[in-house]
């Protein structure tokens, strides 16, 4: 009996360890699989994450027309060919976390550094080597000056995601052999995916040279013919004459300082780019921008020096920067969509404008387009839209929000017959301009505090103004009342000064944009 219970006692034990141990192994295996689709599923999804803004929403007394609703800040492409960079989470400073082979110091392939050795070829030597890795690092290291003629860091078949590291400071040669019968850009990033230019370092065009031999067919900002100094005298003076022995020293076609042309998610931060040849940071034909903390200066007397100009480029945000140039602060051109710029000190400068458009009777299309938070301090203009006549295309949803003047001459401008030269043919052709909004205008100007000049053809239409506070300061400019011509839309609170000359409602005619006004 014993022997028997003592059998029994075996055998039950063997089976419930041969049933404990399977279970064991299939917990075990439930648990790898589960962490596998998890770590697969988060991996995915760092992929597909989209970055997301979340604007304010505006709201209105009952009873008045509701203000157009506006899509928020632009995100990253739909379908980026690459991760990219995200404005939520900018890439960190530094770059003491890249594996020391994916590292390409400048100096390692024979850059000196000197301020006086030309720096060109190890420039593109360390580029190429850049160029084979995916998340590589091209320094430029502080305490070097490097001299840098013009460059192309181009792909399309580049690795993705490279970081320009700039630290040092790097300066444009000033000789007219270097530049040959002129360039349109001096360092440019063509084709790239993912590329960033980050660091505490300086991007120096030395455009003085340039500035001088300004020659006399230059455009000139055309909203010179509304400031009338109070002792009458032009303000429009052509530059004075190079001596024979000067003429022809720098190339008349001025290059871009940084320029970036066909890429995806580019990022800029931390950088200072100064004394441009002409505009200093340029993006055409990008998808996908961001760009903070960022330095431009510029005497504001330096002819046609923009501070950021975008064309043909979308999904693009700017924010967190100072800008002081000879040209707009931020320039917005045709084919660009959602732009969103805020937290920008402009100054001096001419302000932020979108255009000109429709020049030489081009179709121009720009659409959503926010501009909040920003100071601008003794600029020629504060925010501005301006056209030729003769274009076609349209600008709808555009959002100025917040904005504070410091002695601005003319805060507040649509011009629909922009002219950047002393004789412009008059069209009847002109870019459609719908839903633009003007909201918490504030400060101080010296000239004429709101200019809305539309087309007798093309009116502007849904123009609303809402808490406007303007208050002049008689400096040594003649000074003027607001002035609307052929604007249309609607005052939501009482302005400062009053704006009577905004016509409510739509225009009689109504125009309906023909097909090839359609963007």
């Amino acid at each position: 009996m014993g022997g028997l219970s003592f059998r029994s006692f075996t055998f039950m034990f063997i089976v419930a360890f041969l049933i404990w141990s399977s279970n064991v192994e299939i917990s075990n295996a439930r648990r790898g699989k589960h962490w596998r689709q998890q770590t697969r599923t988060s991996s995915a999804s760092l992929y597909k994450k989209k970055v997301k803004y979340h604007g304010n929403n505006h709201h209105h007394k009952s009873g008045s027309k509701p203000k157009p609703k506006y899509s928020s800040p632009p995100s990253t492409p739909t379908n980026p060919p690459s991760k990219g960079y995200t404005p939520t989470n900018p890439p960190s400073k530094g770059y003491d976390n890249v594996p020391s082979t994916n590292i390409f110091d400048v100096r390692d392939f024979g850059a000196k550094g000197d301020g006086k050795t030309d720096d060109t070829k190890a420039f593109q030597a360390a580029w190429a080597a850049a160029c084979k890795l995916e998340a590589s690092t091209m320094i430029v290291p502080s305490q070097y000056i490097f001299l840098v003629g013009p460059i192309s860091f181009s792909g399309p078949y580049c690795q993705h995601n490279i970081v320009f590291q700039l630290d040092g400071t790097i300066i444009a040669p000033v000789d007219a052999k270097s530049w040959g019968s002129g360039l349109m850009q001096w360092l440019e990033f063509t084709k790239l995916v993912g590329i960033t230019v980050k660091g505490s370092g300086v991007i120096d065009g030395r455009g003085s040279v340039w500035w001088q031999d300004t020659p006399y067919d230059d455009p000139l900002d055309d909203e010179l013919k509304l400031i009338i100094p109070l002792n009458k005298t032009l303000l429009r003076h052509p530059p004075i004459p190079l001596n024979i022995s000067l003429s022809g020293k720098m190339p008349s076609i001025k290059p871009t300082a940084l320029r970036f042309y066909g890429s995806f998610n580019v990022t800029i931060t931390g950088i200072t780019i100064q004394n441009s040849q002409q505009c200093h940071l340029k993006f055409d034909n990008c998808i996908g921008v961001v760009v903070y903390n960022i330095t431009v200066s510029s005497p504001g007397d330096s002819p046609n020096t923009d501070g950021i100009h975008l064309q043909n480029s979308k999904d693009a945000l700017i924010r967190s920067s100072n800008i002081a140039c000879g040209d707009d602060c931020v320039s917005i051109q045709t084919g660009c969509t959602n732009v969103y710029v805020h937290n920008i000190n402009c100054g001096p400068g001419h302000g932020i404008s979108i255009g000109g458009l429709g020049k030489d009777n081009t179709k121009a299309c720009v659409s959503n387009i926010t501009v909040k938070d920003v100071v601008m301090q003794n600029t020629m203009n504060g925010v501005r839209i301006k056209t030729w006549q003769g274009g076609s295309g349209s600008v709808q949803g555009v959002f100025f929000s917040n904005i504070q003047m410091n002695e601005v001459q003319l805060p507040i401008v649509i011009d629909q017959f922009y002219c950047d030269k002393r004789n412009c043919k008059n069209q009847t052709d002109a870019v459609a301009l719908s839903g633009i909004n003007y909201e918490g205008i504030k400060g101080t100007y010296t000239v004429k505090p709101v200019h809305l000049a539309c087309s007798d053809s093309m009116p502007c239409q849904d123009v609303t103004l809402t808490n406007i506070q303007l208050k002049p300061i008689q400096e040594h400019y003649h000074m003027y009342d607001p002035y609307c011509w052929q604007t249309f839309g609607e005052l939501y609170t009482p302005t400062q000064p009053p704006i009577d000359c905004l016509q409510v409602g739509k225009p009689a005619s109504n125009k309906i944009q023909a097909d090839h006004d359609q963007c």
